[in-house]
């Protein structure tokens, strides 16, 4: 890795090359006081700083060298590259060559030749239009699992408005089952086995389970839909009546069409 320039883009570049893995490179500078205090703060990558005279020397031991000077004039023509040794087969023997630079440090008829590739500015900035496109639809996808997941957990938090009328339906059962049980019990006298007791307890607990099952469904409300809404408040009503529940009913109607209102807007 050679880096031409130590001013502040090519600062930002030898950072990059570290966060990338990169723990040697060669700086070519007009001075080295800029590569010396870069090389002060990241003191676990050897840094070599080499003379704008050893330039082109650099250049041919180089795979991938990365101009950012402020020059006005191109650093690179196709007879500076053009005899230059082959760069290793780890970059396919082409020398590539990254120019940030503006105006650009590598003169255009460099790319003709079989020997390097030649990216610039614009170049890279297809690469940034594409991986922002890439995000963007990233981003999308992502929205769309958020969207998702915070309905089903706003359906979940919303059939936590019913639970009081499933605990007090519950308890209700629980009631008439231990009391039922108790009879039960007493009639089977005191020989009884304890495993006999377990299997009568769990019989109890089965049939109450089974029984509450389908009221406890017509209790779940996503208030997605009114249709939905209705329905639930109508079962709502209905099991306070029967089993004489004394839910606050009213309250729950109210945070229940709240909340149908907000998703309907």
């Amino acid at each position: 890795m050679l880096v031409i320039g130590a001013g502040k883009m090519g600062k930002l570049v030898i950072k990059h090359l570290v966060a990338k893995g990169c723990t040697k490179m060669v700086v070519v500078n007009r001075t080295e006081e800029r590569v010396a205090a870069i090389r002060e703060e990241l003191k676990d990558v050897e840094i070599i700083y080499k003379p704008l005279s050893e330039m082109l020397t650099c250049v041919g031991e180089a795979d991938v060298v990365f101009t950012s000077t402020a020059s006005e004039t191109p650093l690179f023509t196709k007879d500076h590259v053009k005899d230059l040794p082959p760069a290793s087969q780890d970059v396919g023997g082409q020398r590539i060559f990254i120019d940030i630079s503006v105006p650009r440090n590598v003169d255009s008829c460099v790319s003709d030749l079989d020997s390097v590739r030649v990216y610039n500015v614009d170049d890279l900035k297809e690469v940034v239009a594409a991986n922002k496109e890439d995000r963007l639809r990233k981003a999308m996808e992502a929205q769309t699992i958020i969207a998702e997941e915070s309905k089903q957990f706003e359906a979940w938090r919303d059939s936590l408005e019913t639970v009081p009328t499933i605990k007090k339906l519950r308890a209700y059962a629980e009631r008439i089952r231990v009391a039922e049980l108790d009879k039960c019990l007493g009639k089977m006298g005191e020989d009884i086995s304890k495993k006999m007791r377990r299997a009568v307890d769990d019989l109890s607990r089965g049939m109450v389970n089974r029984l509450l099952h389908g009221p406890m469904q017509h209790l779940r409300c996503d208030g997605s839909d009114s249709r939905t809404l209705n329905e639930t408040l109508e079962n709502m009503h209905a099991l306070n009546r029967m089993f004489s529940l004394e839910t606050e009913i009213s309250v729950l109607e109210q945070k229940i069409r709240a909340k149908v209102e907000q998703n309907q807007k």
